[in-house]
Parts: structure tokens; sequence; C-alpha cells
């Protein structure tokens, strides 16, 4: 059994003072490893639960200096055995290599040198993805420390795990990001790769528990952006015990460098004009709240 000080989580992004994951000013630690696919995901990168090397070619200098270092001597990808030297090579960054092992008191001290802007704003820290709940151990013990901390914490999840993580994290946790993208168990799967039983289970377990939930939803063209999935998302929300919040992410094209850095194929439907307005009109109507959580 691994103790608590030898554990790491593989990490792939931490970004100090974002404004958007949660209220206050808080500290997102992106999560690497989910076991979604959702074919428009923002992060790409974090779905494998691997450290990858992302190629960004419109960066590349021509220069040699990654082959030079490269074990294989010739950059074969299908050998990578994902050193990292051809990134730490490169000039101009065009190898970037995503996922880091990161020890738990590193991430610790990181936390601990935001404290005073948490404490001045409401803020505290979130965790995201990737899907956090796939490091259950490590996730618990960076919330043991912030609840002894007095540091507020969120969880951006898929909803896609035991359930029983969630109950090992409940009194440690004050308010979740969940994520609702399709009531239409073959149609989930078929854009995310899995179904939403499992899911829409765990958030109606969540609801019952009284923690603060808000309800992310994203709004993708040719996959939700229609009219009876906003009445049937709705009438569900409704059904949910207490005063749930949502927010609509509107689908865009900003990881589109990510996608071509992986050399994967790019989906990103924008949802269809006016779709965001009549979604937002269907909730209120329906006495569903808009709008964040305060600390």
């Amino acid at each position: 059994m691994i103790t608590a000080d030898k554990l790491s989580g593989l990490i792939f992004d931490i970004k100090r003072f974002s404004l958007h994951d949660g209220p206050g000013i808080r500290t997102t630690i992106f999560f690497k490893g989910c076991p979604l696919s959702c074919v428009w995901c923002q992060n790409p990168e974090s779905i494998s639960c691997k450290p990858q090397i992302l190629f960004h070619q419109s960066r590349c200098l021509h220069c040699g200096a990654c082959v030079a270092v490269c074990p294989n001597h010739k950059l074969d990808t299908s050998n990578c055995e994902l050193c990292g030297a051809c990134a730490e090579a490169c000039y101009s960054q065009s190898r970037v290599i995503v996922g880091k092992t990161l020890p738990l008191q590193q991430l610790l001290q990181t936390l601990e040198r935001d404290k005073v802007f948490y404490n001045e704003s409401g803020g505290g820290v979130t965790f995201s993805g990737g899907e956090p709940m796939q490091q259950i151990d490590f996730l618990r013990e960076v919330l043991r420390y912030c609840s002894a901390n007095n540091i507020n914490t969120a969880i951006d999840t898929s909803g896609y795990t035991e359930w029983k993580n969630f109950e090992s994290i409940l009194d440690l946790t004050n308010l979740f990001l969940f994520d609702i993208k399709h009531l239409d168990n073959s149609i989930h799967k078929k854009f995310t790769g899995v179904e939403n039983t499992q899911i829409l289970s765990n958030l109606k377990k969540l609801a019952n528990s009284k923690t603060n939930i808000i309800l992310r939803i994203p709004l993708v063209g040719g996959f939700n952006d229609n009219t009876a999935f906003f009445q049937q998302t709705a009438e569900f929300i409704k059904e949910l015990p207490g005063t749930q919040r949502v927010e609509i992410l509107a689908c865009h094209n900003f990881a589109e460098a990510k996608y071509l850095a992986m050399n994967k194929q790019v989906y990103y439907l924008k949802p269809t004009e006016g779709k965001l307005e009549e979604f937002k009109k269907v909730l209120s109507s329906a006495g569903i709240l808009e709008g964040e959580i305060e600390a």
C-alpha cells in the first residue's frame, strides 16, 4: 500500500488565477486520463492516461535538434519512449510533452503559495481533467489537505465513475461541476464512447446528498442543440432534489491547434444560431437558475 507522502498524480496542466471554474480566484489542476472520448473535447490531450508528445508543425524550425537527442535518432512515434528529450531540446517548443508525474507534496506546495488569493477572493482549488476521479487516491489526499486548511474545493467531473468514489470525497468537496451531455443513452454513447446510465444515477444520488452542484451542459451542433433535448433536460433537472444551477458551454474551435498537434480529426460544430438563447429561455421558464454558487 502506497502511503500518502509517496503518492503522485499524472497532471497535464495547472492554471493559477482561474476565474471560470468555481467562485473567486482559483487554481485549476488538470488530471490526465478520462473514460470518455467526447468527439468535441476541448482538452483532447487529457483523454489518454499516459504522457504524450504533441507536435505543433507550424512552429517547427527544422533545425534537427530533436533528432540529435532522440534515442531512436529518427523520432519514430511508434517506438517513442516518452523520455521528453526532444521536447527539452526544441527551441521553438514545437514538440511538447503533455502529462507529468507530480508528487503529492510538490502539488501541495503550489496550493500553499496561492492561499492568500483564495482567502481574499472567496476562491479555492478546482480539480478538472480529464476525469479527476480516475486518480481517486491522489485526489482524495489533496482534498484532505484543502479541507484541513479551509481551502474551498470544486471537482469538475463527467460523472462516469463508481459511486463509492463520490462517497469517499463528499465530505471533502464544497462544489461539484457535473456534466450533462445527453439524456438519450444511444446518442450519448455514439458521441462520447460510453453509456450515460451510471452518470445519471450518480447525479441523482449526488443531488440527494444535498451537496452543492453546478450542472455543466456543453451545447454542440448536431449533437444536442435541439428543442427536444432542451425540454427533456429541463424536465430532468426539475426532478432533481434541491435548487440546481446550470452553466451552458457553447462548443467552439479553440482546441483546433491541439487536435492538429495530435494528428487527430477536428470536430467542433458550433450550436445553430439562436439555440443558446432558446435553451436559456427553456431553463428559465422551468425555474432553473444560471450562474455561480458563492463559496
